[in-house]
């Protein structure tokens, strides 16, 4: 789905990778999870006010820490509970999202859980517009050493960091593993040899891990860590912390296996 203005002032969108010209100035209800990662990508878009999905929080509260980093920029920011709204779908989380979570400057606005996120939006459009820099986001892509023979494991924060010559690889995303608009071409760019999420805390409609048989169907290795055991949005926490929530039928033929460390299974197919 394009990014639509609903209503003056407000605007929706599945993913914040993707924001454009309808942003600046604007209240943005995105689908992004709420991580730091996230969070930035709307700061940088020039908006109003945000809300994204809490992602069931997860380790260290990452769904929600966008919280603090919207904060120190002037921008209030909420979350929606990942359980009443689709991550990945914006008009979802238009429609059925209810707040979760809120920063001081959200709240002065009169923002607080258990409000609708239309709600939410209308309160964030009395915000001051921050005229606040937004810092560059570092490291968000990086590539493990490989041994000859070995595949490429590529660790990046957001799914969008995959790149055309990451076709045959292995990739560990900090990304949740939530289809976009529910559209299965949006599960990976390129033919990857594996690719890993983190699950959002299953999300409403178990739609936290609904890219894994997608991606079954191009014979992808595939899995989501559980977002207790890694922070969403930090592809090397998923690497480094992550436990196997959910994984495909292609995975499984390679062992894969729910409650295993998945840098243990990936040390296992960087041969294949």
């Amino acid at each position: 789905m394009a990014n639509e203005i609903i209503a003056e002032g407000i605007v929706i969108a599945d993913t914040v990778t993707k924001l454009g010209d309808e942003c600046p100035g604007n209240v943005l209800i995105g689908a992004s999870h709420g991580g730091v990662y996230a969070a930035y990508l709307a700061c940088k878009a020039g908006v109003r006010g945000i809300i994204l999905n809490d992602a069931g929080r997860g380790k260290d509260d990452a769904g929600i820490g966008g919280g603090a980093y919207c904060q120190d920029l002037a921008i209030p920011y909420a979350t929606v509970d990942t359980m009443t709204a689709r991550i990945g779908n914006g008009r979802d989380m238009a429609a059925r999202g209810t707040i979760s979570f809120a920063n001081p400057l959200a709240a002065e606005l009169g923002v607080e859980a258990g409000m609708t996120s239309r709600a939410a939006a209308e309160k964030l459009q009395a915000a001051e517009l921050s005229q606040m820099p937004v810092p560059v986001y570092e490291e968000a892509r990086s590539e493990l050493p490989a041994a000859a023979g070995e595949r490429q494991v590529v660790i990046v924060d957001s799914a969008s960091l995959v790149y055309p010559e990451d076709a045959g690889r292995i990739i560990v995303t900090g990304s949740h593993g939530a289809l976009l608009g529910g559209e299965a071409g949006s599960a990976l760019m390129v033919d990857a040899f594996a690719a890993f999420y983190n699950d959002a805390g299953g999300g409403a409609d178990g739609i936290g891990y609904s890219r894994l048989a997608a991606l079954d169907e191009r014979n992808i290795v595939a899995g989501t860590v559980a977002a207790m055991s890694a922070r969403i949005g930090d592809g090397r926490s998923t690497y480094g912390d992550g436990t196997l929530s959910h994984v495909n039928q292609t995975a499984a033929g390679f062992g894969a296996e729910v409650g295993r460390p998945l840098k243990d299974f990936i040390a296992g197919i960087v041969g294949s």
